[in-house]
């Protein structure tokens, strides 16, 4: 079974993304760092069991040679929920069960933080970038265990798109989290975090 492992936030910088789920959440962010391999840096925020990472594209970093995850390279316009990652404890098993098009197998660290994740060669993942990407973490160190408890909790993730009903039932067999849920609609992510401020929103 795979699990709601985190979600992502794109930005055009870091400092806009941060500073737009500061304002969402009530909440600061707790630390983040850099992806060389990517091209990219984040800053996360504790949600239990999962995490919350709001990631850009790193201007100090060199260009990775290839499209970077999350399809940042076409990002535009103001910071968004833009994907969700799901954890698996083997991820070929996953990624043969899954459409294609989610990429391979790449291992990746950072700190004490060792993890294996699936890069679409496109950067963007099918189902117009709505079905989650996978990570596989090695070891025990993840970052949901050391990040500081700003008091928040991921209570629902709505994931809105013209194929939903087709994308539930692809993922049906893999996730079981109630609080993921499925609707027709125009392609959107939206997610209920319960905050110290009470319910808040992210799309």
């Amino acid at each position: 079974m795979w699990q709601l492992d985190h979600l992502a936030v794109a930005a055009a910088t870091l400092a806009e993304g941060v500073a737009a789920v500061e304002a969402a959440l009530g909440v600061r962010l707790g630390p983040g760092g850099v992806h060389p391999a990517m091209g990219t840096h984040n800053r996360l925020l504790g949600l239990g069991a999962c995490y919350l990472e709001v990631i850009a594209i790193d201007p100090a970093a060199a260009a990775p040679g290839r499209p970077r995850w999350f399809d940042l390279d076409h990002f535009a316009g103001p910071p968004r929920l833009s994907n969700w990652i799901c954890r698996t404890d083997d991820l070929e098993a996953a990624l043969a069960a899954a459409p294609a098009g989610l990429g391979v197998p790449e291992g990746l660290a950072r700190g004490a933080f060792r993890w294996r994740f699936a890069v679409p060669a496109s950067g963007r993942l099918p189902f117009d970038d709505t079905y989650p990407a996978l990570i596989e973490w090695q070891g025990a160190a993840h970052p949901a265990l050391l990040l500081p408890d700003a008091g928040c909790r991921l209570q629902r993730l709505q994931i809105a798109h013209p194929e939903a009903l087709a994308l539930r039932t692809l993922l049906g067999a893999q996730l079981a989290d109630p609080r993921v849920q499925f609707v027709p609609g125009a392609r959107a992510l939206r997610a209920e975090i319960a905050t110290p401020h009470g319910v808040r929103v992210l799309q």
